[in-house]
This record gives structure tokens, C-alpha cells and sequence, in this order.
């Protein structure tokens, strides 16, 4: 990937990037070479971006141009808003308030360059304002007033960095371009880029780092050049093509921020925020597939006015869930009257609206994965010992699972491949992983996932690389014809 570093005077920049070009602005606005380069990143390191100024057109012609500007063209809008900053200094308030209590004075500025500082104890607020307004060098403005508060944030003219924090800026902006220049050194560049979201600190991730690392071997084999991310990297969206979360997801949770960031941007998103909001309310799916005939197990949608109607109409045990809830976890099971009251009070204590369910015993559950709208392979997921649903949990770190028996997709019964493909492709076409039982000759949908487990040495086992490698095709084929519509646009 082409990388230009665009400055109002080639003059001003005094530090080499390995991989990088500097740039005149006027050149790069005026002269038809670059407008003719495909696949650039761009940092915009111009005096002001204010509008109209020569700063502001480099991001808004290369944004024009396909090419990924930093800062992006929101970026420079949000920092003239002062109704935005004010927003960002409530959010951040209280990582606001204890990086800076230690300071004595009523005024503080913060120099950010790609996200960090020289004093390694603002790095968090550093990054974050970084991530909210992505531009790789800024200056931060507080002043304190019984507490202390963002008043404004601009961009760090090149000129005007100080002499000694010039080592450290060449360092930051180095480091800011490693990741990808050093990753394809020994081989050739990426035709496209793919972000995947992932946790290293999650218990209980959707895919193992072995999953992931045939992930990244699936999609550098196609020309896609795979890097993974964490939250950190909100800022660094732009720069990709495509984003894979595979981290759990959640509505109101970062995963969601970076799916309809992505989207916005123009990315391939999968998981994307629609299919995320949809999938993670039980009430929402409980819904939808009732009004489309989709076969579920009896269901009362809970309120504080509704609870004595439960035992009448689903009979005990019966299922309780948080609209949120996902793979057994926010799911209990009520034996009776008693336990169903104490369960109501905690779930409505956290959201309005609860679903209950008629209790269908099992000895597996299906989950039949499917992705564009076709699927991929089909999973018997078994009860854990001596216990009603897949996973058995007695606290942190303390799981245990049923068998998993993974097996061809067209081996699965018609019933339930046709039910599970129904239900999934109401939702859309990214990649789901469909929970359904069968009891007798019916099937039912229990849920939809929108972030389905895929484990090396568990759901792979049949087909193995090639698994990996059609999920990293959908990938490219959708990169490449969000492309041509833009080329033809």
C-alpha cells in the first residue's frame, strides 16, 4: 500500500519513514499522478484544516479519490465542533479527571502524536482523544474550573513541534507505519486490507488464536493482508478495507462502535451493526420470527404486568432470557413458581421487556453456521453432563462443555437446514450461527448469533483450511465489488 505524508512544505517534515513519501499539498492536489494512485494512506500533517484551507481539500479530495486520509473528513469536522468536544469531555470524563488531578495549575496542554505522549502516564487519554478524532498529531486544551475540562482540540502544525519532542515524533510515526510495511517486507504487498477485531483478554472469544492464525494464512493467501486489532485501534478503522470482529459483540459495547464506524467508512463489516442489533436482543428475533411463521418454542415476551401468565401458558420448568443473552450465557431455567419470580425480578431489574420460553429438552442442539446466505458446515452441540444446556458454568475460568460433533452441512435433516436458512436470512447475509431443537419431527429456532464459535480442532474439523479460506473469499468478493461500484460511480 502506497503511503504519502502530505505537508504544506516538504522542507517542514525533517523525518525519513521507512516506506513513505512526503508530499507537497499543492502537488498532491493539483498534479494527475496521485489523483491516478490507487489503494494510498494518506497522512494529512498540513498547518490547518480548517475549511476551505489547502488541509482541508487534501482530505477531502483524497477521501474523493479512494485513497484513506488521516485525519478522515469527520475527523476534521468534529474538531471545529464545539458541541463535539464538549461531548467528548462528558464521556471521557472521569479517564479526564484522573489523568490530570496531579496537576497543580488551572491550564493543561497535551501534545498526542499518533496517539501517544512523552509522559507515558497520559497514554490512555492520549489514545482516546486520538480514537475519537483520529488526526496523527493534536493538541489538547484543558483548563480546570473545579474540575477539569476539554476546551479545545486542534491539529500540531509540523513547525511548530518543539526541537525536543521531534525524536519522539519520529519514533511514533515509525512505529505508527511498521505494522505494515514490516509484515509483507518478504513478500509481496496486499491488493487489500483486512482488520480483525479481536481480545487477547477474552475468557471466552468466538474463534481460538489458532482459528485466527489460519484466518490471517486463509486471507494473505488471497492477497488480503490481515492484521489484528484490538479496542485501541478505533482510530486506525480508515486505513482497512474490510473488518472481521471476532471478538464477542454486544450493542452497547465497542465491537458495536467499530462495526458502524467501519460501515460508515465504506468497509466490509462482518459481523455488521444491523445484523449485531438484531441478533443481540431475544426479544427483537422473538419477534421477527414470529411474524414471518418461522417455528420457535412457545414464547411470552415478560413485563412487570404479565409474570402470573407465564406458568399458565408455558408450564413449568420454563426458560427465562435477558434480551441480550448469547451461548447459555443471561438463560436460566425456572423450576416453579418461586424461582420463576425471583428470576423475573433480576432480568426486569435490568431491562423492561424479558423472554420466556417453553422448556424443549434435548440431549443436542443444532447450530447449523451459514454465511452470504449459504452454509458453510452443521454442529451437533450436546448438553454438558448432567446438565441442560452445551456449557456448565461454576465461575471464572470454570466451563464445561458437551461433545461437539461438526459434520458436512448437506447432512444435516432438510427441516432443519431449511429452518435455520429461513430464520438466518431475515436477518441478512453475514455469517450466523443458527441454534435450533428438534423435538419429534419439528424443529425450532432458539436463536440467532450473529458472532458463531469457530475453533480450530472443533468446527473446522471437516473442513478444515478450507473453511477458513471460503469465509476469506466472501471477504475478497465483496471488497472487490464494493470497489467496482465505486469505480463506476
Amino acid at each position: 500500500m502506497p503511503i504519502l505524508i502530505v505537508v504544506n512544505n516538504v522542507k517542514e517534515w525533517p523525518f525519513k519513514v521507512e516506506g513513505a513519501e512526503v508530499v507537497g499539498a499543492r502537488s498532491y492536489l493539483t498534479k494527475p499522478e496521485y489523483g491516478e494512485m490507487r489503494g494510498v494512506k494518506l497522512l494529512n500533517l498540513c498547518r490547518s484544516y480548517r475549511y476551505q484551507s489547502t488541509g482541508y481539500y487534501v482530505t477531502l479530495l483524497a477521501t474523493a479519490r479512494g485513497h484513506r486520509p488521516l485525519p478522515d473528513i469527520t475527523a476534521v469536522q468534529d474538531m471545529k465542533s464545539q458541541t463535539v468536544v464538549r461531548m467528548v469531555s462528558d464521556d471521557l470524563d472521569e479517564l479526564i479527571q484522573q489523568s490530570l488531578s496531579p496537576i497543580q495549575s488551572d491550564k493543561f496542554t497535551l501534545s498526542i502524536y499518533f496517539g501517544r505522549n512523552l509522559a507515558k502516564r497520559y497514554d490512555k487519554l492520549s489514545r482516546e482523544l486520538f480514537n475519537l478524532f483520529h488526526a496523527p498529531m493534536l493538541r489538547a486544551q484543558f483548563t480546570r474550573n473545579g474540575k477539569w475540562t476539554l476546551r479545545n482540540i486542534t491539529p500540531v502544525p509540523v513547525g511548530d513541534i518543539p526541537m525536543q519532542h521531534r525524536p519522539f515524533v519520529f519514533q511514533t510515526a515509525n512505529e505508527h507505519f511498521a505494522g505494515r510495511t514490516a509484515a509483507f517486507k518478504k513478500k509481496s504487498a496486499p491488493k487489500y486490507d483486512l482488520a480483525i477485531l479481536t481480545n487477547p483478554d477474552e475468557e471466552l472469544p468466538p474463534s481460538n488464536d489458532k482459528a485466527i492464525q489460519k484466518f490471517i494464512k486463509a486471507a494473505e493467501s488471497m492477497k488480503l493482508g490481515a492484521e489484528l486489532i484490538t479496542r485501541d485501534d478505533y482510530g486506525r478503522i480508515a486505513e482497512f478495507d474490510a473488518l472481521f470482529i471476532r471478538e464477542t459483540t454486544q450493542v452497547n459495547h465497542h465491537t458495536y462502535r467499530f462495526a458502524r464506524r467501519a460501515a460508515i467508512e465504506g468497509l466490509v463489516v462482518v459481523d455488521d451493526p444491523e445484523s449485531i442489533m438484531k441478533c443481540s436482543n431475544k426479544v427483537y428475533l422473538a419477534e421477527l420470527l414470529a411474524r414471518h411463521k418461522v417455528p420457535i418454542p412457545r414464547t411470552l415476551i415478560v413485563h412487570r404486568d404479565n409474570i402470573e401468565e407465564i406458568g399458565s401458558q408455558l408450564g413449568f420448568p420454563c426458560v427465562l432470557k435477558q434480551p441480550d443473552s448469547s451461548f447459555s450465557r443471561g438463560v436460566v431455567k425456572a423450576e416453579n413458581e418461586e424461582d420463576l419470580a425471583a428470576q423475573c425480578e433480576e432480568f426486569l431489574g435490568k431491562s423492561d421487556l424479558v423472554v420466556a420460553q417453553e422448556f424443549l429438552p434435548t440431549d443436542f442442539d443444532w447450530r447449523i453456521t451459514i454465511f452470504d446466505q449459504r452454509p458453510l458446515f452443521a454442529c451437533k452441540y450436546h448438553m454438558a453432563p448432567k446438565h441442560w444446556q452445551i456449557r456448565k458454568s461454576e465461575g471464572p475460568g470454570k466451563h464445561e462443555y458437551g461433545k461437539v460433533e461438526t459434520m458436512p452441512a448437506e447432512l444435516a435433516p432438510r427441516n432443519v437446514m431449511r429452518t435455520a436458512l429461513k430464520a438466518a436470512n431475515l436477518i441478512g447475509d453475514g455469517l450466523y450461527g443458527v441454534d435450533l431443537k428438534q423435538s419429534g419431527k419439528e424443529c425450532y429456532i432458539i436463536e440467532v448469533n450473529d458472532n458463531p464459535n469457530i475453533d480450530a480442532g472443533f468446527e473446522d474439523s471437516i473442513l478444515r483450511e478450507e473453511l477458513y479460506r471460503r469465509i476469506m473469499e466472501v471477504f475478497l468478493e465483496r471488497i472487490e465489488s464494493r470497489k467496482a461500484g465505486l469505480a463506476r460511480a
